[in-house]
């Protein structure tokens, strides 16, 4: 300010400063703070404070809004054959079709690995969900196109509504999680919406760590058998071990609900050795007990084919069991055997010097060229049950299902159908299979007192009936 000689104000300078770049810095770095690395979306924090915002507006103005909770169905088969930056890149596909289907006023966030919630911020009623769900199943399953490579995913959606499904966003976004492992349990690329009753099965799948690896270490898994069946015969042919949890309070819990949890405990490989001893040494103990001998058949999952020792394991293992080589099945993905193929395929040669069978699991859904099979000692390829289900009496429906077929026996492989549902299906598998198949129809899984039951028994009424 300037002031005359008697006090009064003749003047005054003003500086301003320009601070609309730092102030632009700073809502960059705010934003930047709060943004998944990956996909660029909202993260948890950010996310959290989005829902807890809405749930006061909803409750001020009386209205319902929804969450829900995404999760990629086989992404990991994708991660694991095709390496991480090819997975990145799909992730990132995937976030830029989530976001097309949303309005401004909503957000969707990753929540880590290939999990991903959205939130629906205005909604008039269960049905607005319903709808969104509706769009997203389709438009995720359009092939993705990522350096050359035509990729499949699919998604399977759990979705909470406020406030029956929560009164927080902790709340919401736990119960449609909850949900969306529902949805996966009755077949995956399907939406459901969160009921308490859920919170039973989501108690055992959030139990504490130590409790999940002491499962394993008391004895809690138990294993059952599910026959193979020729299908021109009848004749049970072998078996294939399903692992199960024996929950505390007496009820059997399947893999699809503590797989996910001995992942992220690490403790797929131990529970896989466990699998692999505990079958052989079944299987050995068949003859004893007056049951014909049948080949048994165990899943081998990417961690522990990645696994150092791998065969020096199964080896021991056989050795260990009195089990002959000749008896055991080993089944793995086709995603599995494309990543670093050559040194796969050294792996597979040393088992099958051995004289370990080697089968090829959900044929037809992987990412494996026939080129690549054609590299590998493989014996007999699985059938993936999508394509099992196609088989009808229209032979528009049943085209793709009988040539996967004919390619798996033109291989010159054992072809096993897996996943049976209907007798329509057994019948019409009966005359252009001329392989093996397992599946309702046939028989369940059950222990093994119910398996070698059937064998003694027979079931070629069951079967070609």
């Amino acid at each position: 300010m300037f002031h005359d000689r008697f006090g009064g104000i003749t003047g005054a300078v003003i500086v301003f400063h320009d601070v609309s770049a730092a102030r632009a810095r700073s809502i960059q770095m705010t934003h930047s703070a709060h943004q998944e690395v990956i996909t660029n979306l909202p993260d948890r924090q950010l996310l959290n404070d989005r829902i807890t915002q809405t749930i006061f507006l909803a409750h001020r103005q009386n209205r319902p809004f929804a969450v829900l909770f995404l999760d990629l169905d086989h992404f990991k088969h994708i991660n694991d054959s095709l390496g991480q930056t090819i997975g990145d890149q799909l992730l990132e596909s995937v976030s830029k079709r989530l976001l097309s289907t949303v309005r401004g006023s909503d957000i969707v966030s990753r929540q880590g690995g290939d999990e991903f919630v959205i939130l629906l911020s205005e909604i008039a009623d269960p049905e607005d969900a319903a709808t969104s769900a509706k769009k997203i199943l389709p438009l995720l399953s359009v092939p993705h196109s990522i350096e050359g490579r035509q990729l499949d995913v699919a998604a399977s959606i759990g979705i909470s509504l406020y406030p029956a499904g929560g009164e927080n966003a902790d709340a919401l976004i736990k119960n449609a999680e909850t949900a969306m492992y529902h949805a996966k349990e009755l077949g995956r690329n399907n939406f459901q919406f969160f009921k308490a009753e859920m919170n039973r099965n989501a108690v055992e799948r959030q139990s504490p760590e130590g409790s999940r690896r002491g499962a394993l270490d008391q004895s809690g898994f138990l294993l059952h058998y599910q026959p193979k069946v020729d299908l021109c015969t009848g004749q049970i042919t072998g078996a294939e071990a399903w692992i199960r949890w024996q929950h505390p309070d007496r009820r059997l819990v399947s893999p699809v609900q503590f797989a996910p949890f001995a992942k992220d405990c690490g403790v797929t490989l131990p529970i896989g050795r466990w699998v692999l001893r505990t079958a052989c040494r079944q299987a050995r103990e068949w003859p004893d007990t007056g049951v014909p001998f049948k080949r048994v058949s165990i899943n081998t999952s990417a961690t522990e084919f990645h696994a150092k020792a791998f065969v020096e394991e199964d080896r021991a293992t056989l050795r260990e069991t009195g089990l002959e080589r000749r008896y055991l099945d080993l089944g793995l993905q086709e995603g599995v055997l494309k990543e670093n193929a050559e040194s796969r395929g050294a792996l597979l040669r040393e088992l099958k010097k051995m004289g370990v069978h080697l089968a090829v699991n959900d044929f037809g859904t992987g990412y494996s060229s026939l080129s690549y099979l054609q590299q590998f000692p493989m014996e007999a390829l699985r059938i993936d049950q999508s394509f099992v289900r196609q088989i009808s009496s229209d032979p528009n429906n049943s085209a793709i299902a009988r040539a996967i077929i004919d390619i798996a026996k033109d291989l010159k492989q054992r072809v096993i159908a897996e996943g049976i549902e209907t007798q329509e299906q057994l019948t019409l598998l009966q005359p252009c299979h001329s392989g093996e198949g397992q599946g309702y129809p046939c028989s369940r899984p059950g222990p093994d007192a119910e398996f070698t039951h059937l064998v003694r028994i027979g079931i070629t009424e069951t079967a070609v009936e």
